[in-house]
């Protein structure tokens, strides 16, 4: 057992702020048999390639038997090589989608991506605090694209999103790479992972959880880590190059989850068995970062 890992103390407190009173349900996929249940409103770019950004999050979500919405930040042209090009949204236009959805049919849980420069930041923040202040806010701090290309927040951006994001989520879903460049402090193996994300606490995030799909090694961590303890999750890694959209589809599976009422962990353990499935069952398509396939059928409560 590391330390700071109690697993007989049950499972990790969410914030006040969107604790659930069904904090121990773990839902199938039978939810889809009365409709979609749990709104969640996702706020990203598009891939054109259609296996990451905001089509991943409409994927997920709808896969996981939620109502997905969407303020579209930026259009890329993308590939599984690699992102070609961007054409980013206006802030004002972005805020104004984000109003108008909230104010018709809102949400029960926020998911952002791709912001793509600190004025768009200030702008979702600015219409978070308006229309969406007690919200449950998932953030995944989308930098580069895994195959590369042009950064998708510059490093300018990144005081904006630690000062005004940050401390508005509920949970953030930093990769290795994104944990270093947020907190400051280098992220090769799991011990980096734990100081980073203690880092980010420290900033005013509830909870971080820190994907480890770039480990080196057969195993891959995942550490859900919170003023109450850190957790763990280890499984093999599954050989293959068809992760494209890994972030984004486990980021929108948690909001999924926590839209429908599950806590914190079984949000993360239902989205953490999606996203395997997901990945195992890619179809194999292009000739770089491949989609995984978000239509899978899986086991949800592992």
């Amino acid at each position: 057992m590391r330390a700071g890992v109690d697993r007989d103390a049950g499972r990790l407190k969410p914030p006040a702020r969107w604790r659930p009173a069904q904090w121990d349900r773990c839902d199938g996929l039978d939810m889809m048999a009365d409709g979609p249940r749990g709104r969640v409103l996702a706020i990203a770019g598009s891939d054109s390639g259609g296996g990451a950004g905001i089509q991943a999050d409409i994927k997920s979500i709808t896969a996981l038997g939620g109502y997905a919405a969407t303020a579209i930040t930026a259009l890329t042209a993308q590939d599984t090589h690699r992102v070609h090009d961007i054409h980013r949204v206006p802030p004002a236009f972005v805020a104004r989608q984000i109003a108008v959805v909230l104010d018709d049919i809102g949400a029960d849980a926020l998911k952002t991506g791709m912001l793509g420069d600190a004025a768009t930041i200030e702008a979702v923040c600015d219409a978070l605090v308006a229309y969406a202040p007690n919200i449950a806010l998932v953030v995944d701090p989308v930098l580069r694209a895994t195959g590369g290309g042009p950064p998708l927040l510059p490093d300018t951006a990144l005081d904006m999103l630690r000062r005004r994001l940050l401390p508005m989520a509920s949970v953030i879903t930093p990769n290795l790479a994104e944990a270093a460049a947020l907190s400051g402090r280098p992220v090769h193996d799991v011990d980096g992972m734990r100081d980073a994300a203690h880092a980010l606490l420290a900033l005013g995030v509830p909870a971080v959880l820190v994907t480890g799909g770039h480990l080196t090694g057969g195993t891959l961590v995942d550490l859900l880590v919170t003023q109450a303890g850190v957790e763990e999750f280890a499984a093999p890694r599954i050989e293959t190059r068809h992760t494209h959209g890994t972030g984004c589809t486990l980021a929108s599976a948690v909001a999924t989850g926590l839209a429908q009422g599950m806590g914190l962990r079984d949000a993360v353990v239902r989205a953490r068995a999606y996203v395997r499935a997901a990945i195992a069952a890619a179809p194999g398509f292009g000739g770089g970062h491949g989609p995984l396939h978000h239509g899978v059928k899986f086991a949800p409560c592992v």
